[in-house]
């Protein structure tokens, strides 16, 4: 009896809890699913739904997932009618692919120096490198303007790119990653005569490849969506990625703004798909002591 009546508790506990995630997933979800059936509205049909909340309207605004006439005009209108946004979509794409390179190239070996060696100050320089992770971009604003005007960089492509490609978070990442290879293997290779290079690219690339993904997941994650660097550091519209191509929210626009906010989602989307396992695994390195 006992024992049944505790399978029955713990059945009871394990269907309180999905029902308690569900509804969290749910609440989070909710304003995601919003954005394809408000890009498929008419004007009349968001003006009506919007209308209480963007302008003086009386009652509250009810929203339905399903719009009731779908329409493409929001869509036509951005990709045939917006030639502006084609060129904020291949600054995003080119800022992006910049970030990631540069990050490869600088990130990928001091990932490596940390985990693969012991070297006088190392504990001090990755605890900088952690305090430097953990300031918020509002702290590094002042600083990183001056060391951008001084280098005449302000208003170039570059005062967004250098700043992230030295970020020291995909660092962190990568060097979790790395620092689940058992150390005796990368012993036995120097012990057979294998270079430090050739460990590198045979052994550290190899099996902390699910690192490096998911550092590269989560910056492309980042790195396609950024606002507040372009907003800071970039003058002209014209070089302003596609994460600042997003109208004024009215409700003239409001149809508009959901069809931007669809395709600036697809590409972040298809990447989350193709890097979930990595992004998983690499976020479990987070957790697992050093």
């Amino acid at each position: 009896m006992r024992e049944r009546y505790r399978m029955r508790k713990k059945k009871r506990g394990a269907w309180t809890a999905t029902a308690v995630c569900l509804l969290a997933a749910a609440l989070i979800c909710a304003p995601l699913l919003m954005i394809p059936g408000g890009s498929l509205m008419d004007h009349a049909e968001i003006k009506q739904i919007l209308s209480p909340i963007l302008e003086e309207g009386k009652g509250f605004a009810v929203w339905h997932l399903l719009p009731f006439y779908p329409t493409l005009d929001h869509f036509y209108r951005l990709l045939i009618e917006s030639p502006a946004f084609y060129t904020l979509f291949w600054n995003t794409v080119g800022m992006t692919a910049a970030i990631l390179g540069g990050q490869l190239v600088v990130g990928l070996p001091s990932a490596w120096a940390f985990a693969a060696f012991r070297f006088r100050g190392r504990d001090i320089l990755f605890g900088l490198y952690v305090v430097l992770m953990l300031l918020p971009f509002q702290v590094m604003l002042l600083p990183q303007y001056i060391v951008l005007q001084k280098l005449h960089l302000y208003n170039h492509f570059a005062a967004v790119i250098l700043p992230a490609i030295f970020s020291t978070f995909p660092v962190f990442i990568m060097y979790r990653g790395f620092t689940q290879i058992d150390g005796e293997i990368l012993e036995a290779a120097r012990l057979d005569g294998a270079g430090e290079l050739q460990i590198f690219l045979r052994i550290g690339l190899p099996l902390g490849k699910m690192g490096i993904q998911a550092a590269m997941v989560l910056s492309f994650l980042e790195y396609w969506n950024l606002v507040e660097q372009p907003m800071a550091f970039l003058e002209e519209q014209a070089k302003w990625p596609l994460s600042l191509y997003l109208p004024q929210i009215t409700i003239s626009q409001a149809g508009f703004a959901f069809a931007v906010a669809v395709v600036v989602l697809i590409p972040a989307l298809f990447v989350f798909a193709l890097g979930q396992d990595a992004l998983e695994e690499g976020i479990a390195y987070i957790g697992v002591k050093a």
